[in-house]
């Protein structure tokens, strides 16, 4: 019995102290990084990146939401641009440049709120966080004319659409015509295609290039579980480039056919998918003029020598969007981009992660409801997970009923503890029971308990998807509080008096399940043991509304498996008294 609660405790333990680093430690940094100011306006690398536009002089390093879309309205009017909108992102593209540099998402928003901003992913360059995509050409030889920042490309149509592609032309008067066809499709995947026309006499040799800009330190949440920052998978290898790193190395280069690359952040993505039958020289690159940090994710690939009277094209492709999991799969089989869906950070255990928001997806196909698609999803675990779980109630019951004759041992051998623990180990071989067996419920849990809290964290699925009453949120924590007798006292308490009704229900149903259970006959144990419900309320309180509901749900369930348990083995069917 000893050994059984010892182990139980260490687990739990184990797990608290988990939890517990990620309250006082992880939670911290996440609110010390919101509380950062954003980086300054900064220069930009050399080739394969232009140099840096007119017009950033006098920007504020830092600037508030409203000041913020003041600067990028002004930035946008001054410059000819192409409207951009297919239904699910919309904005425009400067036809001074060729950039993509203005694209918010239609279907998010900053907040839970309706009429919240929408997600505003790439500005155009002159910001403190400007974030565009450029496509062009280097050639070896300097004195051919090519378009850059100040190009102004000419065109006929009016927007860009999901039914509409557009071409831009640009003649640079030394016998080439540069021409840009750009489509997008129904959802976050632009498709570029650059051709060079030689109506010249001499043949000319050009470099391709892509690349993904952005200005300053993004505010990142700070986790060890999510990666956000420079991302790609070249030759086949998931490469993931914390900022700081980046900043210690200045660059990064890799060769790779095909792949792709660019920088992620919890819920969006930025990359560039170069053709996956193209050899390319690909790289991250951070520098930090005056002081600036700027950071970059480029591609170039091999030259095409284009002989005079022919043309050459390369196609590549921009994904700017959110990380959904079903569309980042169909864009991997249908274009073939390897480990595409790699872009949500599903980590270590994809394998068990993957499959969970798999089936916890369909189950919101369903019900449309994510809160009840956990309760489902939990109910189908504890289905799986029945045989184990009833051996180890049946065991756990079986040690309930033999507490009497383990405290006379006590009683009578205490003092001498060899002789005590032989006494028990035979009490246990003549019952048939395994004090190791009620552990193994609490083992296999670990994992899933993981597998789900990951998937609420780092799916956009799971983003301000609603559950019923006051919890809006199920990727955000459980917003009442207790000390504030939920929202009726006009008292805002601190942060680490935020217990909700959620996860203060949970702490009722742990210390429940509790009492089900064999007390620990040592009073100290026994004091400790009772206290873990209560710390794990406090962790729990900060956690994602639906991880606080799962593990409730579980506690429901397993009280009522394991009173059932307790009825037919002829257990008294309330709880003891400790």
């Amino acid at each position: 019995m000893s050994e059984q609660r010892n182990l139980i405790l260490a687990i739990v333990l184990s797990v608290g102290i988990i939890l517990g680093f990620q309250y006082f430690y992880e939670f911290p940094k996440m609110r010390e990084a919101q509380k950062r100011p954003e980086g300054e306006a900064v220069t930009e690398v050399q080739k394969p990146a232009p140099t840096t536009p007119p017009g950033t002089a006098g920007v504020p390093s830092v600037a508030g939401p409203a000041v913020e879309n003041m600067l990028i309205e002004k930035l946008l009017q001054q410059t000819p641009r192409l409207p951009i909108d297919n239904g699910r992102l919309f904005g425009s593209m400067a036809l001074e440049s060729g950039r993509l540099d203005d694209i918010l998402l239609s279907d998010y928003r900053e907040s839970i709120e309706p009429d919240s901003p929408n997600i505003r992913l790439l500005r155009p360059a002159g910001l403190p966080d400007s974030y565009f995509a450029e496509f062009g050409w280097v050639a070896p030889d300097e004195d051919v004319p090519l378009p850059d920042r100040s190009t102004r490309w000419q065109t006929k149509a009016d927007r860009l659409g999901r039914d509409n592609a557009v071409e831009l032309v640009w003649d640079n008067g030394a016998g080439l015509t540069f021409k840009r066809r750009i489509s997008v499709d129904s959802d976050y995947m632009f498709t570029i295609t650059r051709e060079v026309v030689n109506n010249g006499t001499a043949p000319i040799t050009l470099y391709p290039y892509a690349l993904v800009s952005r200005w300053g330190t993004p505010k990142t949440l700070g986790y060890y579980i999510l990666h956000e920052g420079p991302i790609g998978v070249l030759d086949g290898t998931l490469n993931e480039i914390n900022y700081k790193d980046l900043v210690e190395e200045g660059k990064v280069a890799l060769e790779s056919k095909g792949g792709w690359l660019g920088f992620t952040d919890k819920y969006w993505l930025v990359a560039l998918v170069p053709d996956q039958a193209r050899q390319i020289s690909a790289s991250f690159r951070y520098i930090a003029p005056d002081g600036k940090p700027r950071y970059q994710a480029d591609f170039a690939g091999k030259p095409v020598t284009v002989a005079p009277g022919a043309s050459v094209s390369v196609t590549d492709r921009l994904f700017v969007g959110a990380k959904e999991v079903n569309l980042l799969d169909r864009y991997r089989d249908e274009l073939g981009i390897p480990l595409f869906d790699r872009a949500v950070d599903f980590g270590w255990f994809y394998f068990l992660t993957k499959p969970m928001f798999k089936v916890l997806h369909f189950l919101y196909t369903l019900t449309g409801n994510y809160g009840i698609a956990i309760l489902i999803l939990t109910l189908l675990i504890r289905a799986i997970l029945f045989p184990l779980a009833n051996k180890s109630y049946r065991a756990m019951s079986k040690m309930k009923q033999l507490q009497p004759q383990m405290m006379k041992i006590r009683e009578r051998f205490g003092d001498d503890k060899a002789r005590m623990n032989q006494e028990l180990m035979a009490l246990y071989k003549r019952e048939k029971v395994n004090p190791m067996s009620g552990c193994l419920p609490i083992v296999v849990q670990i994992p899933i308990f993981f597998s789900l809290y990951k998937v609420l964290f780092v799916s956009i699925e799971m983003r301000h998807a609603p559950f019923f009453g006051w919890i809006r949120d199920l990727s955000a924590p459980d917003p009442t509080t207790v000390f504030n007798l939920f929202g009726l006292v006009p008292w805002d308490p601190p942060s680490f008096l935020h217990i909700g009704a959620l996860p203060l229900l949970m702490g009722i149903t742990m210390w429940l399940q509790q009492k089900l259970n064999p007390q620990p006959a040592d009073p100290t144990q026994a004091k400790v043991m009772m206290l873990l419900p209560v710390m794990f309320t406090f962790l729990f309180a900060r956690f994602p509304a639906g991880l606080v509901l799962y593990w409730t749900w579980t506690n429901i369930l397993s009280i009522a498996q394991q009173w059932l348990i307790m009825r037919q083995m002829g257990a008294a069917a309330t709880p003891a008294k400790s």
